[in-house]
């Protein structure tokens, strides 16, 4: 029997058909890919949010508001006080594993001309902060809702050996007390601000200020969850 190009097109299938049909263990796997685990959410109370110390003045303006909708962070600012952070540490089984933070917040009063691109204005009625560590080295996202800057913006933008931070506006004007939830997926935030591998995601932080404009500033915040 002489093969020529078209007969051996037509019977090589063939061979390989056999083959397989014939080889131990090699049948077609014909039931469906397992469905993957649906995501778990892990909540971060808001009574677990402590003063970050070395960041901050003597005088703490927040307080927690227990409210039959569920507890929330008031941050009243009140010049001249220093400003005052709080945070909360991500537990170490999720700092790799974290796919998506959100968040509630809701600004109450909005610092008079306060815009975070202009050196000297540089307050927010709300600010939450994603924060990683790698060795020595701090990287922080500082998330924004601001007075007047443009939504959207990047910018005061900050890098040394020891803290790399950019600041990214999220929420700009009213209106006000009015909650807004917030979504981010970390990593990708990460890679799209900064360079090299993923470090560890340590941290949540959160801020209301107005010691630049002299002006009070006010927000809450709720509803923190790490999707994983």
């Amino acid at each position: 029997m002489n093969l020529g190009p078209t007969s051996l097109g037509l019977v090589l299938p063939l061979l390989l058909a056999a083959t397989s049909a014939e080889a131990p263990g090699s049948a077609v796997q014909t039931s469906a890919e397992e469905p993957r685990p649906p995501p778990v959410e892990t909540k971060l109370d808001v009574h677990s949010f402590k003063v970050v110390e070395s960041y901050s003045g003597p005088v703490s303006y927040y307080r927690l508001i227990e409210d039959p909708e569920g507890a929330f962070i008031r941050a009243v600012y009140r010049p001249p006080l220093e400003t005052v952070t709080l945070a909360v540490e991500v537990p170490d089984s999720l700092r790799q594993r974290t796919k998506t933070v959100r968040w509630k917040w809701r600004a109450q009063v909005l610092p008079k001309k306060g815009n975070e691109c202009i050196p000297g204005f540089g307050d927010s009625a709300a600010v939450v902060y994603i924060s990683w560590k790698r060795g020595l080295k701090w990287y922080s996202i500082k998330y924004v809702w601001s007075t007047e800057a443009l939504k959207g913006a990047v910018c005061d933008q900050k890098r040394n050996l020891f803290v790399v931070q950019d600041t990214v506006v999220l929420e700009s004007g009213g209106p006000t007390n009015v909650w807004k939830e917030e979504q981010i997926d970390p990593s990708a935030e990460f890679r799209a601000h900064f360079e090299g591998d993923v470090p560890d995601f340590v941290g949540v932080g959160l801020m209301s200020d107005g010691d630049q404009t002299l002006s009070i500033s006010a927000a809450d915040y709720t509803g923190f969850v790490l999707v994983h």
